[in-house]
């Protein structure tokens, strides 16, 4: 067996004028959750389908558990599709859309109701199986989709945005289930999505795409601790960027020079001195303090606004012409209003050098 249940060898896939894929080469493990993230229009969903058969590359070639499968129509690929819509036959009862294709490939009929209530089991749906899909709720029907996808045991499972018909509380209920179905049948499954969110608590190792490229492959810790770009950090999560120019690399660590502030952080991929380059430090990892803590990474500051949004508070303070969103916990309970700043007060930033990344465009 391949170490790869899914290869792309150097894949470009062009439609008219327009590269939607763009020599894309990666291997996605046997049994991972993986996960391909970013906006719209970036790759992410034409890869899925090169994958599946939908569409064939214009060059490269994709692997299936290591066999050649470029030409291959979708029919003879070990692979199954959930699409966002679920596209359920609403005449049909959830037993016969969960069977109907193996009915189709003409499967005996008591191993065919057998194979249908083990998906079901698997979905925890085997008590609505008489039920038709205008009787069902969103998240039933998506677990119906599944069902009917994982009957007919694919080596990978693509799913193409899923959960995105479902209100924000299903949602988060059914990322907790896939990634639980995931690991109890063990399958390769590749999830498309656009929310970075989701893809950093279910996969285990995540995609970024930017206009037919794939820009780093990662698990979710390196994809948001260690962004490789500019873009991977703005896209995963929120960011602070400062821009300069760096002066100095030395073991690991960059120093950038910003409006006549020098700023330390760790070395991006690529950065040397001389060059234009930005720092990025997450809201959460600076801190505001009455007294400059430490000699490095502190600077005055005034509070501009103070929001309290439960689990922590989020101030904006300016720092000379810009704006820096700072993320504090609230790890003590207090009805105290003194106990944060208030708008219009000095203070210090400060944040240590390794939680900053100074990375090149």
């Amino acid at each position: 067996m391949s170490e790869f249940a899914v290869e792309m060898h150097n894949v470009t896939k062009v439609f008219g004028d327009v590269v939607a894929v763009d020599h894309v080469t990666m291997g996605i493990r046997q049994n991972e959750f993986f996960a391909m993230l970013g906006p719209s229009g970036c790759g992410k969903t034409t890869s899925l389908r090169l994958i599946a058969g939908f569409e064939r590359p214009t060059t490269g070639e994709i692997f299936i558990d290591g066999k050649p499968v470029g030409n291959t129509p979708p029919f003879q690929r070990d692979v199954n599709t959930v699409f966002q819509s679920y596209a359920l036959f609403p005449h049909m009862t959830v037993e016969q859309n969960v069977g109907f294709g193996l009915e189709m490939k003409g499967t005996p009929h008591a191993e065919l109701k057998r194979r249908v209530m083990q998906a079901l089991e698997l979905v925890r749906l085997p008590h609505l199986a008489t039920r038709y899909p205008h009787q069902m709720s969103g998240g039933q029907q998506q677990r119906v989709a599944l069902a009917r996808a994982l009957v007919n045991r694919p080596k990978v499972l693509l799913l193409d945005e899923p959960l995105g018909a479902l209100d924000a509380k299903l949602r988060k209920e059914m990322q907790l289930e896939l990634k639980t179905l995931q690991r109890e049948i063990g399958i390769t499954f590749v999830f498309v999505t656009h929310d970075q969110e989701e893809a950093l608590s279910m996969s285990d190792r995540i995609a970024v795409f930017s206009r037919g490229k794939v820009l780093q492959i990662g698990t979710p810790l390196e994809i948001y601790e260690r962004p490789n770009c500019r873009f991977v950090a703005d896209f995963i999560g929120e960011t602070n960027f400062i821009e300069g120019t760096v002066s100095e690399v030395r073991n690991g660590f960059a120093v950038l020079q910003s409006n006549g502030r020098t700023f330390v952080g760790r070395a991006g991929e690529n950065v040397q001195p001389g060059i234009p380059a930005v720092l990025s430090v997450r809201p959460e990892k600076v801190q505001l303090v009455e007294q400059p803590a430490t000699s490095v990474n502190s600077y005055d500051v005034r509070v501009m606004s103070v929001a309290y949004v439960g689990s922590d508070t989020r101030v904006v303070v300016r720092l000379g012409e810009q704006d820096i969103d700072v993320w504090e916990q609230n790890s003590v309970s207090t009805l105290d209003p003194n106990y944060f700043f208030a708008p219009g007060e000095t203070a210090w930033l400060t944040f240590p050098p390794e939680n900053a990344l100074i990375l090149t465009d």
